[in-house]
Order: structure tokens, then C-alpha cells, then sequence
């Protein structure tokens, strides 16, 4: 794999997009969330940029998983998986409603690895975040992606649900998020992501081999976000690295837990009674 990508090295990439408050407010209700403050000049959330600088492929560019079959960070590695492995946020200042949120994306590393499942590609992509078409970074957003090339014909492997017998994990912060499908094409549409394993239960069951729909990723970090929102408002998140283990399914609820020490806290975002999917640290400032 690594001599596929040698020579890959993709330019930066920007975007803009006005701060609306319409996916804000969207995203509260589709959580029973709290909603933010949405005046102009408010801050947005950390991490809701996720509801604004949203890619937009035209439809004969999407591929037969609903995922796009090109773009600028796609590496050239035939038969393409792709799983979201984590990311990091770092918050120099806030984006505020009303504004023109700016970025400029690209890609930092690129690590070809071997494990007991093949070989991997690691990925990692670097958005820098502006406001009002300003020189100076308000936050910094990393995102690492793990690819496998899988060539046509592969037989995948079925992958079971897993057993619900561990023990509650307590945490002086807690939230409890059940899921169904309509969550799911709720915060798909919201995020303009068309992967059919979200929405798609002949496809993510007969074709992927997994047993339901799977819970998107991003939703479990952004679920976890909502342990300090709701618990320390008065408090600004200045950092949050997660990694994400394991895929969650429908119908499990998810349960995002969390404890404070000092300007820190650990959280985990699990299927109900099952080994947390996400984990975190959040710095509060």
C-alpha cells in the first residue's frame, strides 16, 4: 500500500459557509437537547461546525456504499474501506453565529501499517477554522482515518452484536440517547452523509455483515460534547481528543458518561451495557 500513495500529496482545500442557526437548532431537537443561544454573535457549539462545512458530491460521483467514489482527501488505494478512528479539537476562540465561518483543509500525515487484519493506511486531515475571512485560526479540528483496500470479491466478515453484560459505568455527568432509524436518517440528512450503513438495513446486514444500522460516529462524539455543554455551561471547551473502538447499533441506547477533575474531564459515549464505542478528554477553560 505504501506504493500507492508515494506520491500522493493533495493540495489544501478551503470552503466558507454562513454560521445559521437552522442546523444548530436542528441538531438540538434531534438530540431533546438543550438549545443554544442562536443571536447573532453567540457561540456555536465546539464541533457543531460538523452541520455547516458539509461536502456536497454530485450524484454520479457517489459509489454503491452511498460513501463518494473520489475527492481531494481520498487516497488512490483500489477497493477502498474507510473507518473514522478519532480526531482532536483545539478552541483559540469562537465561531459566532452570524459570521462566515472559513476553512482550509488538508492533509498532514499519511502512515501505511500492517496488522493482523492486512494492510492499513492512516490518514490524518487538518482543518484550520477562520471567521469573517480572517488570517487568524479560531480552532483547529484533526480528524484520522484508517483505510483498507479490499479488492472486488472479498469476502467480508459477519460481524455479531455484542452482548450487553457489562456493568453501569456511574459518572457524576450522564446522558441517555435511545436510537432507532429514524435518528439515524435524521442525522444523516443533517450532515449530508449518504453511507448506506446508516440507513440501509438489507445493505448493512447482507453486504457489510453487520446485524442493524450502524450509529455514525461523529454523532457519538458530538453526543459526548454534550456531558460539558450540559454540565458546565459556564464553561468554555478548549480541547477534546477522542478515539473511537467499536461500531454501536440501533436499537442499543447510547450513554455518554463523564467525570470532572480540576479544568479536565474523561467521558465515554457506549451502547447501552456494552463496552464503550467512544472515549475522550475534554479541556475546560
Amino acid at each position: 500500500m505504501a506504493d500507492l500513495v508515494r506520491d500522493w500529496d493533495p493540495p489544501q482545500v478551503t470552503d466558507s459557509r454562513r454560521v445559521d442557526p437552522w442546523p444548530a437548532a436542528a441538531f438540538a431537537d434531534l438530540l431533546d437537547a438543550p438549545v443554544p443561544d442562536l443571536r447573532d454573535g453567540a457561540a456555536l457549539p465546539p464541533m457543531w461546525h460538523w452541520l455547516l462545512l458539509l461536502p456536497h458530491p454530485r450524484t454520479s460521483e457517489i459509489g454503491e456504499d452511498g460513501h463518494p467514489t473520489d475527492g481531494p482527501f481520498l487516497p488512490p488505494v483500489p477497493g477502498r474501506r474507510r473507518m473514522f478512528a478519532g480526531g482532536r479539537f483545539h478552541a483559540h476562540g469562537t465561531i459566532p453565529f452570524g459570521s462566515v465561518l472559513g476553512s482550509r483543509s488538508s492533509v498532514t500525515t499519511v502512515t501505511p501499517k500492517s496488522g493482523r487484519s492486512g494492510e492499513m493506511l492512516f490518514v490524518t486531515v487538518r482543518h484550520e477554522l477562520t471567521v469573517d475571512g480572517g488570517d487568524d485560526v479560531v480552532a483547529v479540528e484533526e480528524q484520522d482515518i484508517v483505510y483498507r483496500s479490499e479488492p472486488e470479491g472479498t469476502e467480508r466478515r459477519v460481524v455479531e452484536r455484542p452482548v450487553a453484560d457489562q456493568p453501569d459505568p456511574g459518572g457524576a455527568w450522564r446522558l441517555r440517547r435511545p436510537t432507532d432509524s429514524v435518528l439515524l436518517s435524521r442525522f444523516s440528512a443533517l450532515t449530508y452523509n449518504g453511507h448506506r450503513i446508516h440507513h440501509d438495513l438489507p445493505y448493512v446486514t447482507g453486504v457489510e455483515g453487520y446485524p442493524d444500522l450502524v450509529i455514525h460516529g461523529p454523532l457519538m462524539a458530538l453526543l459526548a460534547l454534550e456531558l460539558p455543554r450540559q454540565n458546565a455551561p459556564s464553561d468554555r471547551v478548549t480541547g477534546f481528543e477522542y478515539r473511537l473502538a467499536r461500531p454501536a447499533f440501533v436499537p442499543s441506547a447510547l450513554v455518554a458518561t463523564g467525570d470532572r477533575s480540576g479544568a479536565e474531564a474523561t467521558v465515554a459515549v457506549a451502547a447501552e451495557g456494552v463496552q464503550p464505542s467512544l472515549t475522550a478528554t475534554v479541556h475546560l477553560g
